[in-house]
């Protein structure tokens, strides 16, 4: 097994040392192996995806218009 260095914020470090009993290691190897899963899942679909960059950045600005549109007519 590897090791990695992870930087959190002060707070947060704070946080995880009022539960001593928790293994930090495990939850973060957990965290990343889900992150993984979705990841592996995701590269799935897009592989057999035919849109492109340019269609998805097309398909995204219509959505963030339709979107404006009815925040802004209050619907």
């Amino acid at each position: 097994m590897v090791s990695i260095t992870l930087s959190v914020p002060i707070e947060m470090k704070k946080q995880m040392d009022t539960h001593p009993e928790m293994n930090w290691s495990e939850v973060t190897r957990q965290a990343i192996r889900e992150k993984l899963i979705i990841l592996a899942k995701m590269d799935l679909m897009l592989s057999k995806s035919k849109m492109t960059e340019k269609d998805a950045l097309e398909l995204g600005r219509k959505v963030n218009q339709a979107v404006a549109k009815r925040i802004l007519s209050g619907a």
